[in-house]
């Protein structure tokens, strides 16, 4: 969710960097057109006026970068906690067993970003539903993997 707060961060502060030295140009520029028939008084850079506004700009250019470093800093700690949030998802429905329908059996694939996380597997039979789990771990499994199972994770992303 924060990811994009981190993609947008440095270009707002380069903006704002490019606005105050755009701003700083136009001023240097206008000041040196002025006709020399001007009185000293009417030059832009003893003008009162323009001083506030080149300060009030670079004060705001300070605001802006600190508020990019937090929200750097935002994004930065909410990317490093959804790296372990499920990101891959995949379900297959099976049929085991001949005296079931319906498809009631699962592989269930659940990964982070890491491509660590967990198969979840439920056999439906008439007598009983029996569930298992496996741990995935780097992207491989601790235990042998059943082909429903295997096309779950191929189904959350994961190239086996």
């Amino acid at each position: 969710m924060f990811g994009a707060l981190d993609d947008i961060a440095g270009p707002v502060a380069a903006a704002a960097l490019v606005v105050a030295v755009l701003a700083l140009v136009v001023a240097i520029v206008g000041s040196r057109r002025r006709p020399a028939a001007d009185p000293p008084a009417g030059r832009l850079d003893d003008d009162p006026s323009m001083e506030r506004y080149v300060v009030a700009q670079a004060e705001r250019l300070e605001a802006l970068t600190a508020a990019v470093a937090v929200l750097q800093g935002q994004a930065t700690a909410a990317d490093g906690g959804l790296r372990h949030a499920i990101a891959h998802v995949g379900l297959v429905r099976f049929n085991p067993f001949d005296d079931t329908g319906g498809n009631q059996s699962f592989a269930l694939a659940l990964l982070d970003a890491n491509a660590d996380g967990v198969v979840l597997s439920s056999l439906h039979s008439r007598a009983a539903t029996r569930v298992y789990v496996k741990a995935i771990l780097s992207g491989r499994a601790e235990a042998p993997l059943s082909e429903e199972e295997l096309a779950a994770l191929r189904d959350a992303g994961l190239a086996i």
